[in-house]
Formats: structure tokens, sequence, C-alpha cells
């Protein structure tokens, strides 16, 4: 089974923006062993609204009988800084005011989220990771994270994700805190503010998660009497409230902007330049469907990292098919293991016939 945890730093912790957070908190999940060589860590980095348990959100990767097999990898996710699954986050009590942050929690960057992971990985003893995987959100963070540490990471498994998040990404993330900023208690300092505007603001997301083909599957109308009350319709409020009931506007703002901020290129000459840069044995993989992290993203990065690999994820969830599509997941990186191992092989063989 998997054991939930909780990482305490107590000191000043700077951001990129130059503010301070009086030291933070990060909840996170551990699953597996670590050998006496602790050479199988597994690092997870979860999406906007996920929490550190990926054995919910990602079950059919992990687990018994799958791809990381809990007897054979040491498995660590980590809810991310500004969260509100267990870190520190907007909700939480500021030391200094022993009131909650709300709204006055300091904006971050992605940049930020990974320093804090790396701190807690430094506080687990894990000189090397194995494979560092993350999707979406969990993806940007991932990639950042090989650049800042490239001793550290071996493997990089990044899917549906970019190198700089674009003008549509933002744009779409922009749409959604318009809504949460029409919510009229948006600017109370209460932890349920901005709640139905949250509920708006998931069900645009809904529109970049999906795709046409996801909508007119599973929301299509069976017959062709109906003027009102549209399934399409019932499905966007639903996924409102649902959000509704286990996230707060403020993390969703903070991480939507985090989202946003993302630029391996900032302050490292350019994004080619940053790219440049990954050590890591790299696996880029996109969906062919989609909207908000279209797969020219991917290829861009699989042409700009020497030696990466490419898979393509197909699907008719549109970007959500980064969690669907898990059986062509799981191939993809069994491929890219048995790859580098068959190399291996091969420059071994070579070596003892020179």
């Amino acid at each position: 089974m998997s054991e939930q945890h909780v990482f305490h730093y107590q000191q000043e912790f700077q951001l990129e923006s130059g503010a301070l957070l009086p030291g933070f908190q990060l909840a996170y999940t551990t699953y597996g062993t670590l050998n006496p060589e602790r050479s199988n860590v597994v690092w997870v980095c979860h999406a906007l609204t996920g929490s550190s348990d990926f054995t919910d959100w990602w079950c059919d990767l992990f687990g018994e009988g799958k791809l990381y097999n809990p007897q054979e990898w040491f498995i660590v996710c980590a809810n991310t800084l500004g969260g509100c699954y267990g870190s520190t986050g907007p909700l939480s009590v500021n030391p200094k005011t022993l009131q909650p942050y709300f709204q006055a929690f300091p904006q971050l960057t992605n940049r930020d989220i990974v320093r804090a992971f790396d701190l807690l990985r430094q506080d687990l003893g894990l000189e090397r990771v194995h494979t560092l995987i993350g999707g979406s959100l969990g993806g940007q963070q991932a990639l950042e994270w090989v650049l800042q540490k490239p001793a550290v990471f071996e493997r990089l498994v990044h899917v549906a994700s970019n190198a700089r998040h674009s003008p549509w990404g933002i744009a779409f993330n922009e749409s959604q805190r318009m809504a949460i900023r029409q919510d009229p208690s948006w600017g109370t300092d209460t932890p349920d503010a901005g709640q139905q505007g949250l509920k708006t603001a998931r069900a645009i997301a809904m529109l970049s998660y999906r795709h046409y083909n996801t909508y007119q599957q599973a929301q299509q109308e069976p017959g062709h009497s109906i003027t009102d009350n549209f399934r399409a319709a019932s499905y966007q409020v639903y996924q409102g409230e649902k959000l509704a009931q286990r996230f707060n506007a403020y993390t969703y703002w903070l991480l939507s902007k985090a989202m946003d901020s993302h630029n391996v290129g900032r302050g490292r000459g350019s994004v080619e330049k940053a790219l440049a840069q990954v050590k890591a044995k790299c696996l880029f993989v996109g969906v062919d469907t989609d909207l908000l992290f279209p797969v020219e993203e991917q290829y861009y990065l699989h042409a700009q990292v020497s030696g990466s690999t490419f898979h393509l994820l197909r699907s008719n969830y549109g970007h959500d098919g980064f969690l669907v599509e898990v059986d062509q997941l799981a191939d993809a990186i069994r491929q890219f293991y048995l790859k580098e191992k068959v190399t291996e092989e091969e420059l071994n063989y070579e070596k003892q016939e020179r």
C-alpha cells in the first residue's frame, strides 16, 4: 500500500519573485521499497488539480502487475507547493499572522515549486532518480527540474506538456480566472471565496482538456426532438460542481499562473539553449487530439533535445488522453527502456570487439 507523509521545511524560502515564505510543508506519497543500490526511484509530478496520490489518478500505471510495480520500484510524488492536498497553500495558516494566507499567498512559478520538491528529495537522501515522469503542469515542472538538477535525473518521461506555455494556453487560463473574478465572493477572505466562479472556470477548462470527438461520442443526444436541457450542458455543470467539492479557487488561480509562467528559456539565453543543456535521457509523449498542449509542442522538444525519443498517443480524449490511454503510455515507456537497454548492449559488444 502507498504511504502518506509530510515534509516540513522550517527556514525562509525565497521565491523567484523575491517574496519569502516563512517555511512550508509538502504532503507526499511513497509506494514500494528503495533497493540497496537506491537506483529504483521513480518521481511523479502531478497535473493542475492532482494530488500526491498517484495511485488514485494514474492507477493503471502504478501497482502490482503494472508498469511500475512497487515490488520493483520506489515511487514518490509530492503535492505541489501552493496545493490544497496537504501542502502549504493559500488556505494554510501564515505563521507570522496566525491567519490563513488567502489572496496574500505569494505568486509561485514552476521554478519555485521544483526547488521545494528538491528540498524534499534531499531530505529523503535520494541522490539519483531513475525516472522523473509528469504530465501537463507536472510535465512542465519535470522539465524545469531536470534543468535545475542535471546530475540527479537519469531519465525524463515528459507527457502532454511543453517547454514554454503558449499564448493559447495562457488565454485559456486567463478566461478561467476571469470567471473566478466575476464571482462576488472572490474579494472576501473566506475558504470558499470564488467557488461559484471556479465551477465556471472548470467548465471552460474542460473544453481545452477534451476534444470535439469526446463530446460527440459521450454527450450527443440519442434523438432529434430535444430543444433544451442537453447532455453536454448538464455535463459542464457536473464537472464544475465536482471540482468545487474537492478544490479551492485560490489554488486554482495560483497554479494556473504558475503554468503561465513556464518558460525554460528564462535566464538561460533562449528555449533552444536551455533544451540543449538537458542531460537526462528523454521520452516526449504527445496526444494526437490534444488542443491545449498540441503535438507540435512535443515534436519541438524532441527535435531540440539530442538523442530523445518521441511517442504519439492515439486518443479521442484530447489532452486528458494522457490520463486515459495508460496502456499506450505504459507500452511507450517500456519501449523507451528497452531501446536504451539494446543501445547499451550494442555499445558493450562494440567495446568487446575492439
